[in-house]
């Protein structure tokens, strides 16, 4: 989501910087991708064939489907079962690959905690039935969701396999965590979006946290390392995918499997929410 322009949208600041980013993810072992068609539209997919294909036996590649773009780079929806077809093929052919290792179905619409949770039931069926279709074709290996309620979840878990769930989560905004443990429960990767909080505001109070800022002092890391590491011990079953246009980011993002926290800051840091 980051190798694209500003506001995700448009070609990348630096064309090279990007594709080196993407080769330099594998070489360090990182397997799994997150991607969208949306994305630029078709600029993040396009750098991810230039820099990787033929791509590696074991990289998944993992799109998402449900939304659009306009003109003017406004995220809009675009939610209806031929979409989801159209989109899933766009990603096929924009990547040239014949699979994907996963497709996370979008639903458009904060979920608010403290308001009633609806689902619109109809539509979300007719999704499902388009996802379970393009897997039964050969199409995706598996079937994600994003942004979606624990009600989406339990809907879709009494129809088929979900393999992972894609929602907002990181140290200040925990309103997913039901849908956390739900995933845990039954064995789901979570796969946290803005783990870092957002990267399109220029104030981020995730890394500017007190005890984010002290901890990362302290041990001598980045405030980024001390906030993922402290999102990979939340769970199990948390899978990462910490977005950026940088090699020395990225490499940074990697080193976080080596840092342990230990109880008395994972337990300040529990409590900052």
């Amino acid at each position: 989501m980051q190798l694209p322009g500003p506001g995700v949208f448009g070609p990348p600041r630096d064309h090279d910087q990007a594709v080196a980013v993407l080769r330099r993810a594998v070489e360090l072992g990182i397997n799994h991708i997150d991607t969208a068609q949306i994305y630029g539209p078709d600029v993040a997919n396009e750098l991810i064939r230039e820099a990787l294909h033929p791509y590696p036996a074991n990289l998944a590649l993992v799109s998402k489907v449900g939304g659009k773009r306009d003109d003017v780079g406004n995220w809009l929806p675009a939610p209806e079962p031929d979409d989801l077809r159209r989109q899933i093929d766009e990603n096929l052919n924009t990547l040239q690959t014949d699979r994907l290792a996963a497709v996370n179905l979008r639903v458009f619409g904060g979920v608010d905690p403290n308001a009633p949770i609806e689902v619109d039931h109809d539509l979300f069926d007719r999704q499902l039935s388009a996802m379970i279709a393009a897997r039964d074709e050969g199409l995706i290996d598996g079937i994600g969701l994003s942004n979606i309620a624990a009600e989406h979840l339990r809907i879709a878990l009494d129809r088929t396999e979900i393999v992972c769930v894609q929602n907002a989560y990181n140290l200040l905004d925990r309103t997913s965590g039901p849908v956390l443990e739900l995933c845990a429960e039954h064995g789901i990767a979570f796969v946290p979006f803005f783990p870092l909080g957002s990267g399109f505001s220029a104030d981020n109070p995730v890394l500017g946290h007190p005890a984010v800022v002290r901890e990362a002092a302290r041990l001598g890391h980045t405030p980024a390392q001390i906030v993922l590491a402290w999102t990979l011990s939340v769970a199990p079953n948390v899978l990462l995918i910490p977005g950026t246009s940088s090699v020395a980011h990225l490499e940074q993002n990697t080193a976080v499997a080596d840092i342990t926290l230990d109880d008395d800051i994972r337990q300040e840091l529990d409590s900052a929410a």
